[in-house]
């Protein structure tokens, strides 16, 4: 498919989602709406992804009119175990969305139907390699919320409509092989709530161009990774850009992350499905990082990437075990307990493989204040685990205008330096907020590749330095800013000034011969 043709598709599914939420939304408040039409994206998605994988295996062995939607539940639950081992799921025939669709408007019991339906879904994974991919998955979209009318009929409609508009999405057929289009819907909504929420947006939602960034330092000179990481994943956009820069098969052994929020950790496995990852290729876990990882067995990683919360509290020295743990002790120090940001840094360098690379979303204020986090600094610095400090431009997150950095943390470099680069003038403007460009990034990548400095731009300093500096990481302590103020010659200037003045003269005494030939005249 042409890229162009591509982008009108895209360009037309998002004024379709946009006009669906608007219509929807109502009395639900945008940021909780979202779910309900994110869950019901998923219910649609893994109904035409089972059905079309049953069909598929039908028509190659000649079957040409087979469509397990038009099948009787009786003739499909013999299919039902070998389903749930290769697709980690099962549906009937009568609960696949489409079949519920075509009923929806004369189902009084609408919101008990779909609560049945959606109960069996994750019932089928039970005692299964699955379970833990398909548990809870359901339990943001409520059908009987009064935050979807207050009485049994008021909700039905709104979930009329809600199976409706869903429906109505193009997002493509599975044979063009357009199936990035769900995935796409959803980036697109939760970009669309996020920046509507304002900061509670930003607690979930990387930008796409911040994603990419992030991915691309992690790969740079790799064509495939084993493992991909996020200890603060969100919705998992960020683990999600690898499969669309790599391919997802060249992400060989799988995504894996970790969420605190329960709402979130849903949406993120949701999404793990809507772009089409296998649920034995992804491992999703629930819980505090910091005090609860759930990947001690599954570490370490090649590649981490990650938008930690800014300046989250944590336990830090009131849990006298977590200086003991072995990815804090090597600092001999812990974060402060009101600043998690380095705890943080100090869990993905403690689960990076020698041969990965981490890149780590940091406020600026981890780079040079004193204290506990200073103390951490000196650690990453003497033992040279900085590979990159980068300066991104203020206003690129939804929610806060601050200006954030990058880190970058290796475990094997090939020089006793860190790399500085001020990337502040990397973006143009769009509204009220900034955005990278494809170009901005690709200069940022250059710069970092070429490890140089450059006047104004970047700056290779030897750990050395940075020791004598006090190790402060702030990238303006080491690349000058260019100065662009006009340079003027105050001699040259009141000779101009000079001129002006005796120019003036000369206008006002012609002027006044003019008034006095005038005069005469009359």
């Amino acid at each position: 498919m042409s890229d162009t043709r591509k982008e009108q598709e895209r360009a037309e599914l998002h004024r379709t989602i946009w006009n669906m939420a608007n219509d929807l939304r109502g009395s639900v408040d945008g940021w909780d709406f979202k779910q309900y039409v994110l869950g019901m994206l998923f219910y649609r998605y893994i109904s035409e992804n089972i059905t079309s994988y049953i069909n598929k295996d039908e028509w190659e062995a000649g079957k040409k009119d087979f469509d397990y939607a038009k099948l009787s539940d009786e003739e499909a639950e013999q299919a039902r175990e070998d389903l749930v081992k290769t697709k980690g799921f099962f549906m009937l025939p009568s609960e696949l969305f489409e079949n519920v669709r075509a009923r929806a408007s004369e189902d009084e019991n609408l919101n008990e139907t779909l609560e049945r339906i959606f109960h069996n879904i994750e019932d089928s994974a039970k005692g299964t390699e699955s379970e833990d991919n398909f548990k809870g998955l359901f339990d943001d979209l409520d059908v009987n919320s009064n935050k979807l009318g207050n009485t049994v009929a008021k909700r039905n409609e709104k979930l009329v409509k809600l199976l409706n508009s869903v429906g109505e999405m193009n997002l493509g057929d599975y044979k063009d092989n357009t199936i990035d289009a769900f995935g796409d819907a959803y980036e697109y909504l939760m970009g669309m709530y996020a920046s509507n929420a304002g900061k509670s947006g930003g607690e979930y939602y990387t930008p796409q161009e911040v994603s990419e960034l992030l991915t691309h330092l992690t790969l740079v000179g790799k064509t495939e990774v084993n493992k991909v990481y996020d200890p603060a994943c969100g919705s998992g956009s960020l683990l999600l850009k690898f499969a669309k820069i790599l391919g997802k098969e060249n992400v060989r052994l799988g995504f894996y992350g970790q969420e605190i929020n329960i709402t979130t950790y849903n949406l993120c496995r949701i999404n793990m499905f809507l772009h089409d990852i296998d649920y034995d290729k992804f491992d999703i876990a629930l819980g505090d990082t910091l005090t609860d990882p759930k990947h001690w067995d599954d570490e370490p990683f090649e590649a981490i990437v990650t938008n930690p919360p800014y300046s989250v509290k944590w336990k830090g020295d009131r849990d006298p075990i977590l200086i003991n743990d072995p990815r804090f002790s090597p600092a001999g120090v812990l974060a402060p307990k009101s600043k998690a940001d380095l705890a943080f840094v100090m869990h993905c360098l403690s689960w990076l493989a020698p041969n990965g690379t981490a890149a780590i979303v940091c406020f600026p204020g981890v780079l040079y204040r004193g204290g506990a986090e200073k103390k951490i600094r000196q650690y990453l610095v003497d033992n040279n685990y900085i590979d990159c400090i980068i300066q991104l431009p203020d206003n690129l997150f939804f929610g806060t205008s601050i200006a954030t950095c990058i880190m970058v943390l290796k475990k094997s470099k090939s020089e006793n330096s860190t790399l500085f680069i001020d990337a502040s003038k990397e973006f143009i403007k769009v509204t009220n907020s900034n955005k990278l460009t494809q170009k901005n990034i690709n200069n940022i990548l250059k710069t970092y590749k070429e490890r140089k400095s450059i006047e104004y731009v970047s700056k290779l300093v030897p750990n050395s330095d940075i020791a004598k500096q006090d190790y402060n990481l702030s990238v303006s302590t080491y690349v000058e800013q260019e100065d662009t103020r006009e340079k003027i010659d105050i001699v040259a200037l009141n000779a101009e000034i000079e001129k002006i003045v005796a120019r003036e003269q000369v206008l006002r005494e012609e002027i006044d011969k003019i008034i006095a030939e005038i005069e005469v005249g009359k």
